[in-house]
């Protein structure tokens, strides 16, 4: 008898199955839901992509809805195996379940033992940056010289917004307004949620996420290196792709989307540039975070920042938006809570930076950073949170913490330009609670930050006793409460 592949709710693509005839196992577990608040379109995303996928499948499909993965196992007759899961409490559990087999991982690019073999390798620490040049070379992405200029310089986004097409919208269809109707049958029964509902906006199958792919290459590619850093109330999304819960609920296979872009430039469709800044995400940071989860051993979340002992606030863990006047902060906790998503320069600029500098703890940080993104994965947000906006993994992912001021803000955004805040000011009604923020986060960190020159030095330039001690009273008297 084929064994029946069970299909994680983050394993939905054609690339998880061999065999066209295979029966195939989804399960809904509610327990997952009650377990923590998610965001409302997240767990409406989750639900809509497991039934999409039961009714690709048809008859080959088993989708049970039960209270526990344990319960339902227990229901199907016959062997049963899984593709290396995307977590290690998951892990964890189909170990502890006799007779079911483990296969190997799938949608990276790169293997766990070629990972391996290249990270024992290694003399000092690991880091993104040369995973990168080892993946380009190992797959032989990229190979052929640089034709194109220097990336052009990024623009002011307050000048223009992206001069590119919306990408094609999702349409809702009778599976999404059965999910509706179940989720709010959920909340009433005391499922709690966080965030607003509101049409769901991402693929939930392979078609559409394809189809956003395919939109991606051909139209926003070709402009990304311009907009990828940069943030606009404008337009959220700029140039980017919004397919990373495409490719972390698996819908998307990381390989061909990586062929299909590096045929992108040598078609002539796109600069190498632009081809470049999108593959160190895809094929440099995305696998190296996932890879590095597996490959070191996990620590427990906060051990960076010895200030970093506050709860988040309850407004922010509530995404009440509404509360805050600071611009850039309402406008992209705002989107977090209508659309469950903003590019990674607003998680590390905005909102990562503002916890880091108010000494919030990284363990509640991730938590809350994992159940209110649409694409939130336990395996992407430790690295993400506690490496590159904490500075909390011993450096692998980043070699300092993203800190800034409002100066640096407004530099890369338009959010300054309608904000009663000024971001030179660090004192004052008019004081921005990034520049304020930024300079207490160096006074009380100054013994670790030595060693970093950056903010050694903006340490230094700061460092008058008197503006030091009035900085300090004034965001101490602010604490938590919305900037």
């Amino acid at each position: 008898m084929s064994p029946r592949r069970w299909l994680l709710a983050d394993q939905l693509g054609p690339h998880f199955l061999d065999d066209p005839d295979q029966p195939v196992l989804l399960v809904e577990a509610r327990e997952l839901f009650r377990r923590r608040p998610l965001h409302r379109q997240k767990a409406h995303l989750i639900l809509s992509a497991l039934r999409h996928r039961a009714a690709e499948l048809g008859d080959r499909a088993l989708l049970l809805r039960t209270g526990t993965f344990r319960e339902a196992l227990a229901q199907v007759g016959g062997p049963v195996e899984v593709c290396h899961p995307h977590s290690r409490a998951a892990m964890r559990f189909v170990r502890s379940v006799p007779g079911l087999a483990v296969l190997p991982a799938r949608g990276f690019v790169t293997g766990q033992a070629d990972f391996a073999a290249w990270a024992d390798g290694r003399r000092g620490p690991l880091r993104m940056v040369d995973f990168y040049r080892y993946a380009l070379r190992h797959h032989g992405v990229l190979t052929a010289p640089a034709g194109d200029p220097a990336p052009r310089r990024r623009p002011r986004p307050a000048s223009a917004a992206s001069p590119v097409p919306a990408p094609p919208p999702v349409v809702e269809d009778e599976i999404d307004a059965q999910v509706r109707r179940d989720l709010d049958r959920w909340a009433a029964d005391g499922v709690r949620f966080v965030g607003r509902d509101g049409p769901r906006r991402f693929p939930a199958t392979h078609a559409e996420a394809q189809a956003r792919l395919a939109h991606f290459l051909r139209y926003r590619l070709p402009e990304y290196d311009r907009y990828a850093e940069v943030m606009s109330a404008q337009d959220p999304l700029l140039a980017h792709s919004g397919l990373s819960s495409s490719f972390n609920l698996g819908l998307l296979d990381a390989e061909p989307a990586v062929r299909a872009a590096e045929r992108a430039w040598r078609d002539g469709l796109a600069p190498r540039s632009a081809v470049e800044r999108f593959l160190r995400g895809l094929l440099g940071w995305r696998e190296f975070l996932w890879q590095l989860y597996w490959y070191v051993e996990p620590r427990r979340p906060g051990a960076g920042w010895p200030a970093a002992t506050e709860p988040l606030p309850q407004w922010f863990a509530d995404l009440d938006a509404d509360a805050v006047e600071a611009r850039c902060l309402a406008d992209v906790l705002a989107a977090v809570r209508d659309h469950a998503f903003t590019h990674h320069v607003p998680r590390l600029l905005v909102l990562g930076n503002y916890a880091l500098q108010r000494g919030w703890r990284p363990a509640e940080l991730v938590d809350w950073f994992q159940r209110v993104f649409v694409d939130g994965t336990d395996w992407v947000m430790n690295a993400t949170v506690l490496g590159m906006s904490h500075d909390a993994d011993l450096s692998h992912v980043e070699t300092r913490p993203y800190a800034v001021d409002g100066t640096d803000i407004d530099e890369i955004s338009d959010y300054c330009l309608g904000c009663r805040y000024s971001p030179e000011r660090a004192l004052g009604d008019l004081a921005c609670p990034y520049t304020g923020g930024f300079e207490t986060f160096l006074h009380r960190n100054r013994a670790r930050l030595a060693d970093d020159p950056r903010l050694a030095a903006e340490l230094l330039r700061r460092d008058d006793p008197e503006h030091r001690e009035a900085v300090l009273a004034q965001e101490e008297k602010r604490g938590s409460t919305p900037p």
